[in-house]
């Protein structure tokens, strides 16, 4: 039985930190020998505090989310292959970001989720809440939280 995890998960956005967790997260996968998954999760039904309600803008279909989300993930993934990275598998959620990543690290037996973190600070974060920090104390497994 080896220390080192079989399946690593990276969980990312469009954000210059989750670019640095890509980073790492390939690293790790192939020093390791571990197969690399990555997600991404559109956030639909939350709105957060300080984010305007526009009745008179309609709000996006699903479609329109999944299809922008698929986007972002597929530049994601072709920044890991141009590294020569390979990802065995890549999922794209719609809910909340952190109970998505969570849950999907469970139902695919990951053992170690690496994800960025933007480093709010204390009042936003009190506010909003950080994805990263509610994955770290919910999920079955570590959590590589990777800083700027």
């Amino acid at each position: 039985m080896s220390i080192f995890p079989t399946k690593i998960l990276l969980a990312t956005d469009d954000s210059e930190e989750a670019t640095l967790a890509a980073q790492t997260a390939l690293d790790l996968a192939d020093k390791t020998g571990s197969e690399l998954h990555i997600v991404y999760v559109e956030p639909v039904g939350y709105v957060g505090p300080g984010t305007p309600l526009l009745a008179d803008i309609p709000a996006p279909s699903l479609d329109e989310l999944s299809q922008e989300a698929q986007k972002i993930l597929d530049t994601r993934l072709q920044q890991i292959k141009a590294a020569g990275g390979t990802v065995a598998e890549t999922h794209v959620k719609l809910g909340k970001p952190d109970e998505e990543i969570v849950t999907l690290s469970e139902g695919i037996g990951v053992g170690l989720i690496v994800m960025g973190s933007r480093g709010r600070g204390g009042l936003r974060r009190a506010l909003i809440g950080s994805v990263s920090d509610s994955v770290a104390r919910h999920a079955h497994c570590p959590v590589l939280i990777v800083r700027k």
